[in-house]
């Protein structure tokens, strides 16, 4: 089925600009168009997903770190338990 739509004039002038020849038809081009944009939409979810695997990388190594530090000039024999019968 063929459907008609309405194009404002600078809209059709886009896209008789991105005529890669003058046999492509406006569908192809608008084809074109959507197959561009789910490439983009993929791209920049697979970037999104990298760059939080980078970011809890670096959260874990932060934590880690924290964890060292925390360590310091304590004694690894020494138990909650027996601190809280001190107190």
């Amino acid at each position: 089925m063929v459907t008609t739509i309405q194009l404002s004039e600078s809209t059709k002038n886009h896209l008789t600009n991105l005529r890669n020849s003058n046999k492509q038809t406006y569908e192809e081009i608008i084809i074109n168009l959507l197959q561009l944009a789910e490439i983009q939409k993929r791209k920049r979810k697979d970037l999104l997903i990298q760059e939080c695997k980078e970011m809890a990388e670096e959260n874990l190594k932060i934590a880690k770190e924290g964890e060292c530090a925390l360590m310091d000039g304590l004694d690894k024999n020494e138990r909650w338990e027996e601190l809280e019968e001190e107190i």
